[in-house]
């Protein structure tokens, strides 16, 4: 699990590798990621964009942004929570994924809520120690 909390709002993600969405012999991995945003402020926020910077194992980085989550632009009020899963394809066995959200807060400002750095582990990675 990791966390991440910017302005009283807590990003937690706990990815997973999907095996059975995977074809390793084809180049082909699949990590579902649920995250749940919570409002540990006093106001209710809106996210509205989210950002993602996606580096697979060999280090290249695809970026993607867009409007809110999985089809929504939740309104998250003070002491709730909005979790969602969603999912990755990678062509390596490993990545890792970072990015924000645009959050509105009740006055209308803008902020970017941090989404915490994970990693996209699979059984098929090459551990190395060093």
């Amino acid at each position: 699990m990791y966390t991440a909390v910017t302005r009283e709002i807590q990003v937690t993600v706990m990815p997973q590798f999907v095996a059975e969405r995977s074809e390793p012999d084809e180049g082909r991995f699949f990590w579902a990621y649920t995250i749940e945003i919570t409002n540990l402020g006093r106001e209710a926020v809106q996210l509205t964009a989210r950002h993602w910077l996606i580096t697979d194992g060999n280090g290249l980085v695809e970026e993607v942004r867009g409007p809110g989550v999985v089809g929504e632009q939740p309104v998250i009020q003070p002491g709730e929570s909005f979790r969602y899963t969603s999912g990755c394809p990678l062509s390596t066995p490993s990545g890792i994924m970072v990015g924000s959200y645009r959050m509105v807060d009740s006055s209308g400002v803008g902020f970017d809520a941090e989404i915490p750095a994970f990693s996209l582990d699979s059984p098929f990675a090459v551990r190395t120690l060093n």
